[in-house]
């Protein structure tokens, strides 16, 4: 009877992966295609910026058009990933389908005139408001919904960066601190790969990054304590982030009236930070620079000339950017950050330059989301195999030292950091 049982267990997951494959290769194809309609158009706006450096100027005017739109037509779709992971946790209204245009056009306005956004948060809404569209279609039972809402935020994430492994993982990991729920393990896998091979398919090239770094000694305990020592400073830059980005948000909200001079209110200081440092390096996603020897995260794994504050500017840049009405993602930029602090601290301390640069790009991330094994993960996807202990030293030392403080709101503490 025990043998009997097993084999219709058997049959019963069979069934269900049959099931949900069938289900999420269309929203994978979907997404995938958006993500890569999105990254081109993105390509396309920065290439133009570095051509036309006086759109940063019109930032301001650009605001207001973002404010009125998501006035207008927004509803409910400004609360971005956030709402999204509400979904997940407790059903309500559902994530509107509108979302996917408005978070598309707007990201890509925030960029064209200079704001300092990334693109991950783009991405997780077009995949998260494809899978409740695609869920309402076929009339899921609440359950499922959940699962395609995750397997939504894999297929956006894993597209968008060419890491579908991480995109998967991150997808279970980011709904709360301290827990990962394996229900939509494989879905979110199969969304995430099909995803990243359909925005492929499109053309889309992502940005190479490599570590030459080589260990002959595979582990070195000098080099290891130099990685807590700034696995934990990259803790506290990702706290710095989603504090100063939530405290932006709260206080422009709490003092400047009318609510649509907000993000007029965070173009002009955009402008005027610009002017003061000099450069126009901080604006955009930063992963390169109009001036090739610029400042840029393909630079810092160079060995090009990065100051000492970078990782600071980029920050205030971001956290201005996002906190007073801009739209786009919080990941690339925090990127940025951890790869000039790495770099930094790399200087400081004797220690390879691009290996650093390396943990910082993953590890501030690993602080601000609170997602150590897909950052780890991740580091395993961009830069190889070798160096995965000093990863996951890097990016589970910032996970505790970036306290309980998020940049995504709604996630949940369901196991405390000790």
């Amino acid at each position: 009877m025990r043998s009997i049982r097993q084999s219709l267990e058997q049959l019963t997951i069979a069934y269900q992966l049959i099931r949900w494959t069938i289900i999420i290769i269309p929203l994978s194809i979907v997404v995938g295609s958006l993500v890569a309609l999105f990254l081109w158009l993105l390509e396309l706006v920065t290439q133009y910026r570095y051509h036309h450096q006086w759109l940063l100027y019109i930032l301001p005017i650009a605001g207001i058009g973002i404010y009125f739109i998501y006035k207008l037509f927004g509803k409910n779709s400004e609360a971005g990933n956030n709402l999204i992971m509400d979904e997940i946790h407790e059903p309500g209204g559902g994530v509107p389908a509108r979302m996917t245009p408005l978070v598309l056009l707007t990201t890509i306005v925030t960029h064209l005139f200079g704001g300092s956004a990334g693109r991950e948060g783009t991405a997780v809404q077009i995949g998260g408001s494809m899978a409740q569209l695609l869920a309402r279609w076929m009339r899921l039972k609440p359950a499922d919904i959940r699962i395609l809402l995750m397997t939504g935020i894999a297929a956006g994430f894993g597209a968008v960066f060419g890491t579908p492994l991480t995109g998967a993982v991150f997808a279970l990991e980011v709904l709360a601190i301290g827990v990962i729920r394996y229900d939509a393990l494989i879905p979110c896998l199969i969304a995430a790969v099909f995803a990243d091979y359909v925005c492929c398919a499109w053309g889309i090239h992502h940005t190479h990054y490599q570590i030459l770094f080589h260990d002959p000694q595979h582990f070195d305990p000098l080099l290891l304590a130099k990685v807590i020592i700034c696995g934990v400073a990259f803790g506290l830059a990702g706290f710095a982030f989603s504090s100063c980005m939530h405290n932006i948000k709260k206080y422009a909200k709490q003092y400047i009236r009318p609510a649509w001079l907000i993000p007029v209110a965070g173009g002009i200081i955009i402008i005027l930070l610009c002017r003061v440092l000099g450069t126009y390096d901080y604006t955009g996603l930063g992963v390169t620079s109009a001036d090739p020897a610029g400042i840029s995260i393909i630079n810092t794994f160079k060995g090009g000339y990065i100051p000492t504050w970078a990782w600071l500017w980029k920050l205030l840049f971001t956290a201005i950017t996002l906190g007073m009405g801009f739209k786009g993602g919080e990941v690339t930029p925090l990127f940025f950050i951890g790869a000039t602090l790495g770099y930094t601290l790399a200087v400081l301390l004797g220690a390879p330059v691009d290996l650093f640069a390396g943990l910082g790009f993953i590890a501030v991330f690993a602080g601000a989301t609170n997602t150590p094994i897909a950052c780890t993960l991740m580091g395993i996807e961009l830069f190889g195999t070798e160096h995965a202990l000093y990863f996951a030293v890097a990016c589970f030392t910032a996970y505790y030292f970036s306290g309980h403080a998020g940049i995504y709101s709604a996630q949940r503490t369901e196991v405390p950091k000790k």
